[in-house]
């Protein structure tokens, strides 16, 4: 059977290589650092497993979940975040369950934009973003984050076509790659922005939970207007170690969440309801578990860079998620850098042109390995003398 085109123009999955080749080091005998991976590596909280188990001895979760989810987890999400960032929202007008956020992601180009709509998107970004798109045969526009913005898009850049036909954009703060946070007034020119040009906005915060400063990430919800102008995708995926639960939730905008539910309920009769109720439990009892990971994911961070530090080897230090965006050496690629440092060292990382035409030059590392190994995958690199290389061409070509 000949696949439909819809099948055949879907972009290529990014992350499908960086594990075929770690996989083949790995049958050939290598001890590989997998610091290319964005799975979380802690297990789930005991107390939410056990809700989950005590949810599946019951009968009544066995049948069919309501087409729009069970409305104690709705109560749940909406009662988190007026906890963690003082937002109301109308459980049943303002919620939307997902299957993960990732497949939000995917479903809302396809709720709002017809063939030939363009939307926005951040370069360096989540591949995956495409993939919605291409599905709805839409196109698309990006957004460069430059390290001397802060990895924040600059609106002006924009051009006045651009902002005339651009219908919809995504965003994602604290943010997959660079790890970079936005700020209350980025978010408050965002929404000004969405307003003038009548764009709607999807805040993708998958890693909410994870901050390294003072106060944690913003969530866009939490800025005067948000509700009017877009949602928010949030993911039980890194904040509870829950990623192969598949279980988030939309927030926001009525009429976004509203198409978002119609979709849905065309695909899908909702989530395992045990799954929901496990998913109250993360939400509601204890975050001592969550406040545990954000010091270890901390810990990593300091580790790592300590030591990228002695040799030589520059990146920018996230202030939130479990990643950090390193730079790539004088005379590498992206590409040629990370493939390097697989053959020669036995360390994987993402090849920061994965993520778009701004991630050439950078590489991504995941802080989800042990101190240990992070110190370990360093050191291997470290006797590559790839750095000390670059810098004395640099000396002799001054």
């Amino acid at each position: 059977m000949k696949q439909a085109k819809r099948l055949q123009n879907l972009p290529e999955q990014f992350f499908s290589k960086l594990v075929q080749d770690v996989n083949q080091k790995i049958r050939e005998g290598v001890d590989v650092i997998n610091l290319g991976q964005g799975n979380p590596d802690q297990p789930t909280p005991d107390h939410i497993v056990k809700a989950l188990a005590r949810a599946a001895e019951d009968p009544q979760n066995h049948k069919y979940s309501l087409f729009r989810g069970k409305p104690e987890f709705k109560r749940a999400a909406a009662n988190f975040y007026q906890r963690e960032y003082g937002v109301r929202l109308d459980p049943e007008m303002e919620i939307a369950i997902l299957f993960g956020s990732k497949a939000g992601l995917v479903e809302l180009p396809l709720c709002f934009l017809d063939e030939g709509d363009l939307m926005l998107l951040p370069d360096p970004g989540y591949p995956d973003y495409l993939s919605g798109i291409s599905l709805a045969d839409a196109r698309f526009e990006t957004m460069p984050l430059r390290e001397a913005n802060q990895f924040l898009p600059d609106y002006h850049e924009i051009t006045a076509e651009t902002r005339e036909q651009a219908k919809l954009m995504f965003l994602n703060y604290p943010n997959n790659p660079t790890g970079s946070t936005a700020t209350k007034e980025f978010f408050a020119e965002t929404i000004q922005f969405a307003r003038e040009n009548e764009i709607g906005i999807v805040h993708d915060f998958a890693y909410g939970a994870i901050g390294f400063e003072e106060e944690k990430p913003i969530s866009f919800l939490a800025n005067e207007g948000a509700k009017d102008v877009g949602i928010e995708l949030y993911t039980l995926s890194k904040t509870y170690n829950m990623a192969g639960w598949r279980v988030g939730f939309a927030a926001g905008n009525r009429e976004m969440i509203e198409a978002i539910n119609l979709l849905q309920d065309r695909l899908y009769v909702s989530l395992f309801p045990a799954i929901q109720e496990a998913a109250c439990a993360a939400l509601l009892d204890s975050q001592e578990a969550v406040q545990d990971q954000n010091e270890r994911y901390r810990k990593r961070r300091d580790a790592f860079l300590s030591a990228a530090a002695k040799i030589g080897w520059q990146g920018s230090a996230p202030a939130g998620s479990f990643f950090a965006w390193m730079k790539v050496p004088a005379g590498y690629t992206s590409s040629s850098f990370a493939q390097y440092l697989l053959d020669a060292a036995g360390v994987a990382v993402a090849d920061g042109s994965g993520f778009g035409t701004f991630g050439e030059g950078y590489v991504r590392i995941g802080l989800l390995v042990s101190e240990a190994r992070l110190e370990e995958a360093v050191d291997r690199i470290g006797q590559l003398a790839v750095f000390q290389k670059a810098e004395e061409n640099f000396i002799k070509s001054y």
